[in-house]
């Protein structure tokens, strides 16, 4: 099953694998005639009455399969306010092939005359909430209508993840839906036929520009709203803590606080005066510091755990005493991944390894990218934790859900690009699934890389990807 916002995401993935969504168009509206074909015999006549979107769109094209059948269009709403290019391009092709096709203005003056079938293409799955005019009146018209009525991808005013509907809706005797089922589909009192309208696997399996359509935001959000995050690292190393922190705030956290030794916080502080650094006592971190990082870390959303943490044994004995009683989400990195797997905690975790990591955590790896996903998959469902593990194909799982990600390039094999990712991914997981983050964080950061190599060549050091992250989070989504 896939939810609609989720149908969302595979539709744009499935175009940036080169897979056109006038093609996919042209498919479903071919679905939706093939339904009507089994509801009614050549010769029965058909109403369409369809929306300004896309969902109208799929309907256009149907009634170009129903020329066997006496079909009539009604619109609701005017031509020039059709939502979409390829939707609007349908409309002119039944115009200019002298379709019965016209547009109703007036809910009150919608005649669906007395058609055996009626298909209903108001509103598609990315719609939810009462129907509003005209949908509303449209939807009484249909219902009172004896005609069998087929709906295009979800009855409109049904909430397709839910079954649920928020006022009047369509009550649908067919529903011909796309690519997968719906949640909501279950319950209803309808014959419901699932269409392969050609989108590929891969547009679910590959992280691709769609998954940026999960990134939004509330005009009316307030500080605090799009996450606050705790950077655990620094001691050996103050290079690592200071460019995940700095990530963290490129890709979009509204707070990001650092939890480093007294002995390296000036020299942190100094990399930016957006970093609000935290000190603890000491030049590295021990099990002394454990409890007021406990408290610290659940104040946050999401803490990152590990970017220049180094491997003293005491730091590793803090992290694992951290990890077991901390119960929040954490993106652990870097020296902290190597206490994972023999720890156990209540925590949601994140953790992202490159390969030597991984093997070091107990994983095995492949050269072959898909044989590596099976294995990453196996093994993150052994450990029960979310894992990312960087490449060449980035390997995405929670040991159920798997995604790849193949953004990136080789200039990025230069230090402190993995701590970029791990400041994007924590930030991310602030508002998002925890796969969800990883495999955006992924393609986000890799995006990144790819940009500064298009303006400047390799030679890229890990701090050009921090100015390029916002450009691949929002600005990539129409590059």
């Amino acid at each position: 099953m896939i939810t609609g916002a989720e149908m969302g995401v595979v539709d744009e993935n499935a175009e940036a694998l080169g897979v056109p969504r006038k093609q996919l168009m042209e498919s479903s509206g071919n679905a939706v005639a093939d339904v009507v074909r089994e509801v009614a015999d050549p010769g029965a006549s058909v109403t369409v009455v369809a929306g300004r979107g896309n969902n109208g769109g799929d309907a256009f094209v149907a009634a170009r399969f129903l020329d066997d059948y006496e079909v009539g269009v009604r619109l609701l709403g005017r031509a020039e306010t059709i939502t979409t290019d390829i939707a609007r391009a349908n409309w002119d092709a039944l115009l200019a092939a002298e379709y019965d096709a016209t547009e109703v203005r007036d809910s009150a003056a919608l005649d669906l005359g007395d058609p055996d079938v009626v298909v209903d293409a108001m509103l598609g799955t990315g719609v939810t909430g009462a129907l509003r005019e005209p949908e509303a009146t449209a939807a009484r018209r249909i219902n009172e209508s004896e005609a069998a009525v087929v709906a295009v991808d979800v009855p409109s005013g049904v909430n397709a993840d839910t079954g649920d509907a928020a006022g009047v809706a369509v009550d649908a005797d067919h529903v011909v839906t796309f690519h997968d089922e719906k949640p909501g589909l279950d319950s209803l009192d309808a014959t419901v036929t699932v269409a392969n309208i050609g989108i590929p696997e891969a547009a679910e399996l590959f992280v691709e520009r769609g998954d940026l359509r999960r990134l939004s935001r509330d005009p009316q959000s307030h500080k605090g709203d799009h996450g606050e995050v705790l950077v655990v690292g620094g001691g050996p190393y103050t290079g690592a803590p200071a460019l995940a922190a700095q990530s963290a705030l490129r890709a979009g956290a509204d707070l990001v606080r650092v939890a480093c030794p007294a002995a390296v916080s000036r020299e942190l502080q100094g990399y930016s005066e957006n970093l609000i650094v935290r000190p603890y006592d000491g030049d590295h971190l021990g099990p002394a510091h454990v409890d007021a990082l406990l408290d610290q870390g659940r104040a946050h959303d999401v803490v990152v755990l590990g970017p220049g943490l180094g491997d003293h044994e005491e730091t590793l004995d803090a992290v694992a005493d951290f990890l077991s009683e901390f119960d929040g989400t954490a993106v652990v990195d870097a020296d902290a991944l190597q206490v994972v797997p023999d720890v156990e905690t209540n925590a949601t975790l994140v953790c992202t390894p490159h390969q030597g990591e991984l093997r070091k955590m107990g994983g095995e790896t492949d050269d072959d990218w898909r044989t590596r996903a099976d294995l990453v998959e196996s093994f993150a469902a052994d450990l029960g934790h979310v894992l990312l593990v960087k490449g060449a194909y980035d390997v995405i799982t929670d040991g159920e859900r798997t995604r790849v990600n193949r953004t990136g390039n080789p200039g990025m094999t230069v230090g402190g690009t993995g701590d970029v990712l791990a400041g994007a991914v924590g930030a991310l997981a602030s508002t998002q699934d925890p796969i969800d983050a990883a495999a955006i964080g992924a393609y986000a950061n890799g995006r990144a890389g790819d940009l500064v190599v298009d303006d400047n060549g390799f030679g890229l050091v890990a701090t050009d990807l921090l100015d390029m992250l916002p450009r691949a989070l929002w600005g990539g989504h129409n590059e």
